[in-house]
């Protein structure tokens, strides 16, 4: 069995060619074995710089893992929640201003409203709502 494969000609030129590229038999088979390829390249060496940066990016990576945790160790234990039911005819006005006293309504609703993930400020009777504190 045969392959063909096109390869230009290496041959330098004065003038270049308009010349198409030619056909070029490839040996196949016990003859193919070591066509083409070079010989297998040593053992990886790292230089002094090749060092440095694997060097930094191993402590960079240890240091991200870190600060990830205890930023995650301490959004944890600071901000905690609890719920409430709605009962029928309780507005998330009336809500916001008995379990926030210490802020702003308006604002009061705004957090309400993202911590349960409320489009409108509509609730209805029997609705639990996550209230943020802290």
């Amino acid at each position: 069995m045969s392959a063909i494969t096109v390869q230009p000609i290496l041959e330098p030129r004065a003038e270049p060619s308009s010349e198409r590229p030619q056909l070029v038999l490839v040996p196949t088979g016990s003859d193919a074995q070591g066509f083409g390829r070079t010989a297998p390249a040593g053992p990886v060496r790292i230089t002094r710089r090749g060092r440095l940066a694997l060097t930094l990016a191993a402590v960079g990576l240890i240091a991200a893992v870190g600060f990830g945790a205890s930023t995650a160790m301490a959004s944890g234990s600071t901000s905690t929640t609890r719920t409430v039911t709605v009962h029928p005819g309780q507005t998330l006005s009336e809500i916001a201003a008995s379990e926030l006293p210490g802020v702003a309504l308006s604002n009061a609703v705004v957090e309400i409203q993202v911590a349960n993930a409320l489009s409108t400020d509509q609730v209805h009777a029997g609705q639990t709502l996550t209230i943020p504190v802290g």
